[in-house]
């Protein structure tokens, strides 16, 4: 299991734009623009086997239950090289989301450049912007990892959402997400 961090986009930097298909609906093509929440939009590089993600995905999912009727909407995204890792592939994709419940989007960017475009790193990569688009928050979902006996809270996140939708700034002190590696061509 790859330890890899994530490497901190600057804060400010506007949210790349997206058209990306979303295997859980044949593949129709979704966008940042239709996606985006009304207070701000996490977007989550993840993939269906690592490790990292399998630990925080339950509670990621009870976050996006309590956070989206507050009008932060979560997206995530998949660019996974799918040749060298065919159990990250579209349909496995949608098996993974059936499974595990999760209902925020899931989107597949074949291409890699989204992950480029957005200086991903690792699985799971968090990216959290206001309602203009522009990052304020980008690392850790809490301090717990595989094997490290900490609970999965999702606190780093938690505090950037309510200091959001409080009007608040944000911490000055952001960690970086660790996970797997993403896999690249």
């Amino acid at each position: 299991m790859a330890r890899t961090p994530s490497n901190m986009l600057a804060l400010g930097t506007k949210a790349p734009f997206f058209e990306l298909p979303n295997p859980l609906s044949s593949g129709g093509v979704q966008s940042l623009e239709a996606l985006k929440g009304k207070e701000g939009t996490l977007i989550i590089f993840m993939c269906n086997h690592c490790p990292f993600v399998l630990h925080v995905i339950d509670k990621l999912t009870e976050l996006y239950e309590d956070y989206s009727q507050k009008g932060i909407e979560f997206i995530a995204i998949n660019s996974n090289d799918i040749s060298q890792y065919p159990e990250d592939s579209p349909k496995k994709m949608v098996e993974f989301q059936k499974e595990k419940g999760f209902t925020f989007p899931y989107l597949f960017d074949e291409s890699q450049s989204l992950a480029k475009a957005y200086d991903a790193a690792c699985t799971p990569d968090f990216y959290f912007f206001d309602s203009k688009l522009d990052l304020i928050y980008r690392g850790q979902m809490d301090s717990s990892r595989p094997g490290n006996d900490k609970e999965v809270t999702g606190d780093d996140l938690v505090v950037a959402f309510e200091n959001l939708l409080a009007g608040e700034p944000q911490e000055s002190e952001q960690f970086p997400s660790l996970g797997c590696n993403i896999k690249w061509k």
